[in-house]
C-alpha cells in the first residue's frame, strides 16, 4: 500500500487536514506500506514557501513521517503540459474564451456535482475561428467530455469498504483542464501525480468524492491505473460547517502554540476521537 497527503501551501493546515493525513499515514504503516508527501504548490499567485515549512513542521508534531523527499507539483509542469498535448492531438480538448462572468450569465448553463456546467460555448467553434482568437485571446483548455466518453462509458472504481462506485463524469459538462494562469486544473494534476507517485490507495475527504469520476476518465484517456479510494468525513466545527481555510479554522500552530500534544492527538484522530466543539459529518 501505498497512500499520500497533499497539502496546498495556501494558508495553514487545520484540524481537519490533520484529519486526512493522520488516516493517510495510519492507513499505509499499518499495512506495512508507505506514505508520501506532496505539495499541491501548482498555484503560483497564492502558494507560499511559509506555508511549505509550516505544513511540514505540523506534520512532524503529529508524529507523522514519509517516505522520500516531497513532491512539488510546480517540478512537474513539462508532465502536466504533455499529457493536455496527448488530449489535444486527439480532439479530446478544446480552447475555450468565456469568462466566468460570460457562463454565470448564460441562463441555458446547465448545473452538476460542483454547481454550474460549462454550456458550451466555445465547443463547435470552426478551427480557423479558434486558431484566430487563440492568438489574440486569454483561453483555457476544456475537455471535450461527450467525445471523451465515446469510448470510455461504463468507468467504475473501488470506494474502500463499499465495493465498486459507477462514475459519471458527463454530469460534470465540459471541464477546464488547463488555462493561463494554471497549468493543469486540480483534476489533472492530481490524477497524474496519484499515478507517477505510485499511489495505490487514495485517501481524502467526502467533499472531494464527486471528484472522482473526472480523475476516473482521465484515468481511463491516459492509460493510467485506478487506485482504491477512501473518502473520509469532514471535520466540522460548532457551527457545523467543514473546516476551511478561507473561514479562518484554527490552525495546527495554534494548537500546538497552546500545548496540544500533537502525538496524542494524532492517535485520538486515528480513532476517530475529535477535541470538545468537533464533529464528523459527511459532505
Amino acid at each position: 500500500m501505498l497512500t499520500r497527503f497533499a497539502p496546498s501551501p495556501t494558508g495553514d493546515l487545520h484540524l481537519g487536514h490533520a484529519y486526512s493525513a493522520v488516516l493517510a499515514h495510519h492507513a499505509a504503516r499499518a499495512a506495512g506500506g508507505k506514505c508520501r508527501i506532496r505539495i499541491d504548490d501548482i498555484d503560483g499567485s497564492r502558494s507560499r514557501e511559509e506555508f511549505v515549512a509550516a505544513s511540514l513542521a505540523d506534520l512532524a508534531w503529529l508524529g507523522i513521517d514519509w517516505d522520500g523527499d516531497p513532491v512539488r507539483q510546480s517540478d512537474r509542469l513539462g508532465d502536466y503540459a504533455a499529457a493536455l498535448e496527448n488530449l489535444r492531438a486527439r480532439g479530446l480538448v478544446y480552447p475555450c474564451f468565456c469568462t466566468r462572468a460570460d457562463i454565470a450569465a448564460s441562463l441555458s448553463a446547465p448545473h452538476g456535482p460542483s454547481g454550474a456546467t460549462y454550456p458550451g460555448t466555445c465547443r463547435g467553434l470552426s478551427a480557423a475561428t479558434r486558431e484566430r482568437r487563440m492568438a489574440a485571446e486569454p483561453h483555457c483548455w476544456r475537455l471535450d467530455m461527450a467525445r471523451a466518453l465515446a469510448d470510455n462509458g461504463d468507468l467504475q472504481w473501488e470506494e474502500a469498504g463499499q465495493g465498486l462506485r459507477s462514475a459519471d463524469p458527463l454530469a460534470h459538462g465540459d471541464i477546464v483542464l488547463a488555462r493561463k494562469d494554471a497549468p493543469a486544473s486540480y483534476h489533472l494534476a492530481s490524477t497524474l501525480d496519484d499515478a507517477d507517485m505510485g499511489v495505490t490507495h487514495v485517501i481524502r475527504g467526502a467533499d472531494l468524492i464527486a471528484s472522482t469520476d473526472v480523475h476516473r476518465l482521465l484515468q481511463a484517456l491516459l492509460g493510467l491505473p485506478t487506485p482504491v479510494y477512501r473518502h473520509h468525513a469532514l471535520v466540522c466545527g460548532a457551527d457545523g460547517k467543514r473546516l476551511a481555510k478561507r473561514d479562518a479554522a484554527a490552525s495546527l500552530a495554534s494548537l500546538r502554540a497552546a500545548g496540544v500534544d500533537g502525538r496524542a492527538l494524532a492517535a485520538d484522530l486515528a480513532a476517530d476521537r475529535l477535541p470538545a466543539g468537533y464533529s464528523l459529518q459527511n459532505a
